[in-house]
């Protein structure tokens, strides 16, 4: 389906940075059930509202947020399940693609027990949660709405580790061998709470390597918990982002590129990215015998931005919002009373000004899974 598309839309030089390795490519092929060749039996999860399958909605004390109110979910569930856009996000795309049931999250779970090697793994990403803690921010006079954090959902998995090698009589070590761990998307919202409220770019950019540490930490303890393959991804372009097109909006032309985003957020977006695989980098040269990818949010989605046509999407305008260019207002936003979500989502990349619809989400996985350009990292 993508083919030579996705390459005509990616310049060569972007080729060469890219370093998805997405190693399942050569291990099984595409089924619409569980492969015998398939390597992973497990996935799970760790992020942020890209990849919360429902931890924030069932949260205790609950929580108030936009998605957990229609039109969230009508495109492929047909109701609210937490997750953030009109349908299901990457994470479920993969776990088609490995013919491993649908991620739950943690939460569904965890206050009545039941969980078991059979559930295919578990999600612990939370909607707004951020990599580092919210003290980080609280100090800085930032507004952080969940403290459901990298560190606390580790500290999750280990207990939901405990918990799955208690009731077996065996060891858990080939389990966790066989587990696919994504390790994000997470990091976004360290930077997007302080963009939200008029932070300088220069002080955002300081907090790069706190977030980079942060992740680092938590996949070298995911390592020596067992992990041996792991996916993290890096952020998507922000500068193309609906919400920071209409907060930042500017009669400065120069401040965007040809296809109409801020080309200085998206300057940030490669800074933080390039910074990341850096440090991947190093984790390598430390664990040789661990698969650890890095997975490219940042030119798949751009290559939706920049010639949205050719898959038959509109980009920078929200499917759910109401007024102004882009239809998203700060004050009034998808989920609210009298927010009404466009006809046809699917030919939409923007779902509600902050993130993307299911139809984004789709191809952006079939980029990783079936596309050509990564390159594969192999363990020894």
């Amino acid at each position: 389906m993508f083919g030579n598309e996705w390459e005509d839309r990616i310049p060569m030089r972007r080729v060469r940075i890219i370093v998805i390795a997405f190693v399942l490519i050569t291990s099984f092929s595409v089924t619409s059930s569980k492969s015998e060749s398939c390597p992973y039996s497990f996935i799970f999860s760790f992020g942020d509202s890209l990849a919360d399958t429902g931890n924030l909605y069932l949260s205790s004390p609950p929580l108030s947020d936009n998605c957990f109110f229609p039109p969230y979910g009508e495109t492929f569930f047909h109701n609210v399940t937490g997750r953030c856009s009109d349908g299901r996000l990457i994470i479920d795309f993969i776990a088609e693609f490995l013919g491993i049931p649908s991620v739950k999250p943690y939460l569904e779970k965890k206050n009545i027990g039941g969980w078991s090697w059979k559930d295919g793994g578990a999600n612990f990403a939370v909607a707004g949660a951020t990599a580092m803690d919210s003290t980080f921010f609280q100090q800085r006079g930032i507004p952080v709405k969940t403290n459901y954090s990298l560190s606390v959902q580790l500290t999750w998995f280990k207990e939901l580790l405990s918990t799955l090698c208690n009731s077996s009589s065996q060891s858990c070590s080939e389990e966790v061998k066989n587990s696919l761990f994504l390790v994000g998307e997470i990091g976004g919202n360290d930077f997007n709470h302080p963009l939200v409220v008029g932070k300088s770019i220069a002080e955002v950019k300081s907090y790069v390597p706190n977030v980079i540490n942060t992740i680092s930490s938590i996949t070298k303890e995911l390592i020596g918990l067992g992990a041996r393959t792991l996916m993290v991804p890096g952020i998507f372009p922000f500068g193309c982002r609906v919400i920071y097109l209409t907060i930042y909006e500017t009669k400065v032309e120069k401040q965007y590129d040809k296809f109409g985003c801020l080309k200085w957020l998206n300057e940030f977006a490669e800074y933080y990215n390039h910074e990341l695989q850096i440090e991947l980098n190093k984790l390598r040269s430390l664990h040789p015998h661990v698969n650890i990818i890095y997975v490219d949010y940042y030119n798949a989605g751009m290559t939706l931005y920049r010639r949205p046509a050719k898959f038959g999407l509109i980009a920078l305008k929200a499917c759910c919002g109401k007024g102004g260019p882009y239809n998203f207002n700060v004050s009034i936003q998808c989920g609210d009373p009298g927010v009404n979500a466009c006809d046809d989502p699917s030919k939409y990349i923007g779902w509600d000004g902050k993130h993307l619809t299911e139809a984004a989400y789709k191809l952006i996985a079939q980029a990783f899974i079936k596309g050509p350009y990564y390159r594969k990292h192999d363990a020894h």
